[in-house]
């Protein structure tokens, strides 16, 4: 059962307040955090723990990113109504509720299949309906680009040259490079076919993004 309180909705005022002294100052952002139901996305155990500025465990050696991370990365978008956001590693779905909130088209991908049915399960019992895919991040959605922006929720050993094909010439793509423990936020611009403008936005920690060619149960 979907159960979203009173005391629900004031953990998450306050989260938003939380955010916007962190440096959040996107107003659009901010309402999303506050209108999606983080505590949902979460196993029972952490449901008291929703709405503090943490990491969580959701299976499959995956996490919900801290809250911040999702208004950050979502900031650095610069989301513009009816965008078409290409999103690697839906998770939980948690971050795709706050784009779906935004008023954005969201295609995503997740390659662990246990996550990928248990997202979608949920987001469209919140009423949210993406299009969300089985597969490879590292290859991106060709059929349904270009792409507006494109969002990589895990951390990149590299920038996948699929995804900057796909990327439509003035848009974003927002991901956390490096391999060691702590990637740098960056945040790309297709200045032209052949060029890119590369803005770095400070270290973050993410799990990293799978590149074996195997997909997960």
């Amino acid at each position: 059962m979907l159960n979203d309180t009173y005391r629900h909705k004031g953990m998450r005022r306050k989260l938003v307040k939380l955010l916007r002294a962190e440096g959040i100052s996107d107003e659009s952002v901010l309402e999303a955090i506050d209108r999606v139901p983080r505590h949902l996305f979460l196993d029972n155990a952490f449901v008291d723990f929703a709405y503090k500025n943490q990491a969580f465990p959701i299976g499959s050696d995956q996490t919900i990113s801290h809250p911040f991370t999702v208004a950050f990365q979502t900031q650095l978008l610069e989301l513009k109504l009816n965008d078409k956001v290409l999103e690697i590693g839906t998770g939980s779905g948690y971050q795709c509720s706050v784009l779906m909130e935004m008023g954005v088209k969201v295609f995503s991908i997740e390659r662990h299949r246990s996550l990928h049915m248990k997202s979608k399960k949920m987001l469209n019992s919140l009423g949210y309906f993406p299009k969300v895919f089985f597969g490879d991040g590292y290859k991106g959605q060709p059929s349904y680009a270009p792409f507006d922006k494109i969002i990589i929720t895990a951390a990149a050993p590299f920038i996948p040259e699929d995804l900057k094909q796909q990327l439509k010439v003035g848009g974003f793509m927002i991901i956390p490079l490096g391999e060691s423990e702590k990637q740098e936020m960056q945040r790309l611009t297709k200045v032209s076919e052949t060029e890119f403008k590369i803005e770095t936005y400070g270290e973050f920690s993410f799990v990293p993004m799978l590149q074996d060619k195997s997909f997960k149960s």
